[in-house]
């Protein structure tokens, strides 16, 4: 139900409503119950097309993880539990460990086998104050900062490393997780950065209203996180990247508090707000963000579209982004991909490549879109599938970092990356990327299997979204690594970003100085030296070596 401004006051300041969710496991993600062993069957097929054996690749007992020491000594635990009150500032192991990186490959493959990055505490401010007088008192003392939301980092950008410091200390901000305030004349939203996005959303269907925001981490990713990583939801082609829905940002620094954007427009300079959404916590710690809701959707129409090859496929999605009338959902997955979704859905495979669409909104826009779309993709050489196939992939899509979990338990390396470019330059960099990783992957341990899909859509170009299976070997860190830096390469010298919506943390820091130029690169350097004179937030993150 939705406010009555006539009313009802036009904005509402709501109490705390935490939902706080549990932490995802340590070695894998979310919660592994949810992820089966191979069936022996499925493990067989694995193996023959990789060409490899499977082999049983169990995490560690928690116990037997090597942590370090926590090198915080009593005055300076005694001065944080001070700001942030007794039970907020922990150093058990097990807490530490939780809290030990994102859940990248590496990070996994390392934790699994016994080895952690320890942060030495884990600090759970209350509010923004309190992420101020923290930050104030760990620059002082030299110590590192690592803004910590859902943990689903899979860039390497919630690693503790200590950047030279006396010691490094993670930032858990769940308990920022209230809804501040509500505009419902303005179809506005100020909520706390550690909400996540289920409680997000759940706070504001009380209203009628939606943030339309839904990445693979969905269940546990938080609102902070997705403004600091620049995050894009799988329905951007309607509702936007996150960028576009942050209205305002209030950011705690090392110097104070800076408080960016606000009214609808402005041109009183250049935007901060922009600057600091992307920023990865190396310049400050986002504690709220304001954010444009819209009404909840009257009606959900879902759609597939089968194409004979991927470049028609890419054609008629650069026709949709082109074009005035855009579905809500778009995403087009090449041949393999197609090929793979059937077989894991246990559907018969269409020959091609397969598109899904997603119309929101009221009954006469959902109608009258998608009339005008079904138009645009049959004139491009699409052959409608009916809605069945969608439903496949809303029923599994956060699904996937589960199966990863077990692929990785049966000794077989699957992960993702992914870049945008122009649509000149989308299908040649799609090849080159696809060439780049089976040419390092494929050897005398192992085959590969790499599958692509378009996600997002804009009208000068697209993003492609890779997925990788193969044996782990001998060495998996040393083989992944190989063929991530041999697909960063490939992006860089084919006109791709080295990251759509990943970010960079670590594992894109080394391709940021071509991104950026070496001028932008001093500009960004400056503002770091600005908000953040010791260097204390999130070293060895995003911002490249000097």
């Amino acid at each position: 139900m939705t406010h009555d401004a006539r009313t009802e006051p036009d904005v509402v300041s709501l109490t705390d409503t935490a939902r706080t969710a549990p932490d995802m496991s340590w070695y894998a993600w979310g919660d592994p119950a949810k992820a089966k062993e191979l069936d022996p069957g499925l493990r067989e097929l694995v193996s023959q097309v990789l060409r490899t054996r499977t082999t049983d690749m169990p995490p560690v007992a928690e116990s037997d993880v090597e942590l370090s020491p926590s090198r915080l000594d009593g005055r300076l635990l005694a001065a944080l539990t001070d700001v942030l009150g007794a039970g907020h500032v922990l150093t058990d192991d097990a807490t530490r460990l939780v809290h030990a990186g994102g859940k990248s490959t590496p990070d996994l493959l390392a934790r699994r086998a016994g080895r952690a990055t320890a942060t030495d505490a884990v600090l759970y401010p209350a509010d923004h104050e309190e992420v101020e007088r923290v930050l104030a008192l760990c620059s002082a003392e030299r110590v590192a900062v690592v803004p910590f939301g859902g943990g689903t980092s899979v860039v390497g950008g919630v690693s503790p490393l200590d950047g030279g410091f006396r010691a490094v200390v993670t930032l858990d901000l769940r308990r920022l997780n209230r809804l501040v305030s509500l505009d419902t004349t303005s179809l506005t939203a100020v909520l706390g950065a550690g909400v996540r996005t289920p409680h997000a959303e759940a706070m504001l269907a009380e209203h009628g209203l939606t943030l339309g925001h839904m990445p693979q981490s969905y269940e546990y990713a938080t609102i902070g996180g997705y403004a600091a990583t620049r995050s894009s939801g799988q329905a951007s082609a309607g509702y936007g990247r996150f960028e576009d829905m942050v209205v305002g940002l209030r950011v705690a620094t090392p110097r104070g508090t800076l408080d960016a954007g606000g009214p609808p427009a402005s041109a009183a300079g250049p935007d901060l707000r922009r600057l600091l959404v992307g920023s990865e916590g190396t310049l400050g710690v986002i504690t709220e963000v304001a954010v444009r809701v819209r009404p909840r959707p009257e009606r959900v129409l879902d759609e597939a579209w089968s194409f004979p090859d991927y470049a028609t496929g890419v054609d008629a999605l650069r026709a949709l982004a082109q074009s005035d009338t855009r579905p809500t959902m778009a995403r087009l997955s090449d041949e393999t991909e197609t090929f793979v979704n059937a077989a894991l859905g246990g559907r018969e495979a269409v020959p091609g490549c397969q598109a899904v669409l997603g119309f929101e909104g009221t009954e006469a826009e959902v109608e009258a879109r998608a009339a005008v779309v079904r138009e645009v993709m049959a004139a491009a050489g699409g052959t409608p599938l009916g809605p069945d196939p969608v439903a496949h992939w809303r029923e599994t899509r956060f699904h996937a970092p589960y199966l990863r979990d077990t692929l990785l338990s049966a000794g077989i390396l699957a992960e993702t990356l992914e870049t945008a470019a122009s649509w000149s330059d989308l299908l040649p960099l799609y090849t080159a990327v696809v060439g780049a990783l089976t040419g390092a992957l494929d050897d005398d341990e192992s085959g590969s299997v790499v599958q692509c899909h378009v996600s997002h859509t804009y009208a000068t170009g697209a993003s492609l979204y890779f997925t990788v299976a193969t044996g782990a070997g001998e060495d998996p860190a040393t083989r992944w690594d190989r063929a991530k830096r041999a697909a960063s390469d490939a992006i860089v010298a084919n006109g791709g970003t080295i990251t759509h919506h990943h970010a960079v943390g670590t594992d894109h820091r080394p391709w940021m100085a071509a991104e950026l130029g070496p001028l932008g690169t001093d500009v960004l350097r400056a503002v770091k030296s600005a908000l953040d004179p010791e260097g204390v937030l999130n070293p060895g993150k995003l911002i490249p070596e000097a």
